[in-house]
Parts: structure tokens; sequence; C-alpha cells
């Protein structure tokens, strides 16, 4: 006879996040600061949009991943994409300085070429401070609370966290045992999963599942053990700002999500604990070629996640 028993509430948390757009973004139009700093090496370009999109998608086709694939790596490969984007606008023996390479380089592995959301720093205080977790409304929930970054992206989003203050654990899906070994719960990102690494870009569900590894060495180095139970007291919830690469693609994984939806971020609100309600949007989507309406979880701020409760299982 089955148990009648209602299952136990999980008492724990890893939550996961997507980095670009979700919190950060770039602090300028990508063409136009290219174009900036160009003029500023003896470059005299216009809009460079189109070249950047040729010279991106022309490095994309012949080392991908970044460069990953071909052992080109990602520094190299965006120094390729720099140089790419800069031919057209050359004058006769002119050559694309290597000074304006490396300053768009520096640009965006840094804080230099981003903004962060500004309720980020606000929201992993709040996750490291049990004082902060009791005082806001509602207070936060869950007893341990593991975060970790999924993203398709190369190997500069740990350095771009961190830039702006976060401690980001070294544990990579490809880190080495001595890298790892430094790795704890207690860092601001636990872990940092790339489609650079893992070789599979968001909604492909293999990303999702290195994260859930990354979970359970994370705890196992922990001092937590990495027994089958340790991670099943885990709830997995995603927040990105995409609806099918993060939302239906972290769902299709297995994972709860909320869709961040930034657009609708508003400056009064930023700064300040709790911010934007965690609201349902109805949204149509294709299965199996036909139109379905599904009811997303979406907020505009990281505040409203204290208000996400699992769904109950029917």
């Amino acid at each position: 006879m089955q148990s009648t028993r209602p299952l136990a509430r999980k008492k724990n948390l890893l939550l996961a996040f997507d980095a670009f757009g979700t919190l950060y973004t770039p602090n300028a139009r990508i063409p136009e600061a290219y174009a900036a700093a160009a003029s500023h090496h003896g470059i005299t370009c216009g809009s460079v949009r189109d070249s950047f999109t040729e010279a991106f998608d022309k490095e994309a086709e012949q080392n991908p991943n970044y460069g990953k694939a071909t052992g080109l790596g990602a520094e190299r490969w965006w120094a390729n994409v720099i140089t790419g984007t800069f031919k057209p606008f050359l004058k006769p023996d002119q050559e694309v300085p290597q000074a304006l390479v490396s300053e768009l380089l520096t640009r965006y592995t840094t804080s230099e070429g981003y903004n962060m959301y500004p309720d980020v720093i606000p929201f992993f205080r709040m996750l490291k401070s049990p004082s902060m977790q009791r005082t806001i409304h509602p207070p936060w929930k869950w007893e341990k609370t593991v975060v970790g970054i999924i993203t398709n992206s190369d190997d500069r989003v740990s350095s771009i966290l961190e830039s702006f203050g976060l401690k980001v654990g070294p544990r990579r899906v490809d880190s080495s045992a001595e890298r790892s070994a430094d790795a704890t719960v207690q860092d601001d990102v636990s872990f940092v999963v790339l489609s650079y690494d893992v070789g599979y870009e968001k909604p492909d569900r293999r990303i999702f599942e290195a994260a859930t590894q990354m979970l359970k060495e994370t705890l196992a180095e922990d001092g937590q053990g990495a027994e089958e139970q340790s991670i099943d007291d885990f709830e997995k919830l995603y927040v990105g700002d995409s609806l099918e690469k993060d939302y239906f693609g972290a769902e299709a994984a297995g994972w709860h999500a909320v869709f961040l939806d930034r657009k609708k971020l508003r400056k009064k609100d930023m700064g300040r604990l709790p911010f934007q309600p965690l609201t349902k949007l109805g949204v149509t989507t294709k299965e199996e070629g036909k139109d379905v309406v599904k009811q997303v979880s979406m907020c505009a701020d990281l505040g409203a996640l204290s208000r996400w409760t699992p769904p109950t299982k029917k």
C-alpha cells in the first residue's frame, strides 16, 4: 500500500544564475564602444556593427566554442574577432594596434565594460547574512543556499564577477583537484558552469546536469558528504533572462525556473529589499508543432526570489 504521508519539504536550495543579461550588462553598446576605442588609436570608423558580426561569425565557424574546440583559447579567439572587426577600416599599410586589442580584451574581462544590476550585490549580501535573511519579507526560508553560475560563455565570467566584488570559487567543470580543493559553499558563488567547459550550450540539459555534479562535489569538499541523500535535500532553481534557453531549458532538465525580466526593472526600487513581487505570466510556446500556453514564474529583480516556493507536486 502506498504511503499517504506528505513529502517533507526540502530545506536547502541550489540557486543558479545566468550571467550576461541577468547579473550584469554592457555599460555601452559594444559596437559603439569598439568604435570609440579605435578612434583613440588612429582608426577612423563609423558603425562597426556589421563588421563585428561578420568577424564574430567567421571566428565561430573556424574556431568553435570560443576557440576551445581547436585549442586556440578564448583570449586569442577574441583578439582575432577584434582584429577582424577593424580590418575593413584600416588605411593602406596600417595594422590594428596591439594596444587596441589589449584595451578591449581588458575592458570586457572586468567591470570596466559592464554594469552590474543594482539588485545583485544587496541580494548576495542577504544570502550571507542570517540577520538580513530574517528581516526581509518574507524571510529567506532555506537553511543552506549554494549558489552557482550556468552560462553560455567563455572563461571571462569569473573575472567579471570578481571585479564587481563577488567572491567566486575556483570550481569549474574542467578544474583540477588542486584548484577545486579551495571551493566552498561560503563563497558568494561556489562554482561556475560554462558552455566553454561543458561543450554544450543552454538549453541542452547536459549543462544543467554538470551543475548538479558541481553541487555534489562542492558538498563533498565542504565536509558535507557526497551521499545522494544530501543532493536530494536540495531544490534546484535556475534564474535567467531568456525564456527559451534559461526558463524552458532548466525546466526540461528537471529544475525549477524563474524568468528574470530585466526590461521591467524600476530604478526607484534599486538598492533595497524586498523588491517587486514574484508573478505568473502566460507565455505561448511551441510543443510538437502546436501552440501551448504555459504559466511562467517571473520577477523583475532578485529580491522577489524570497517569495519563491516550489510548486506542489500533484
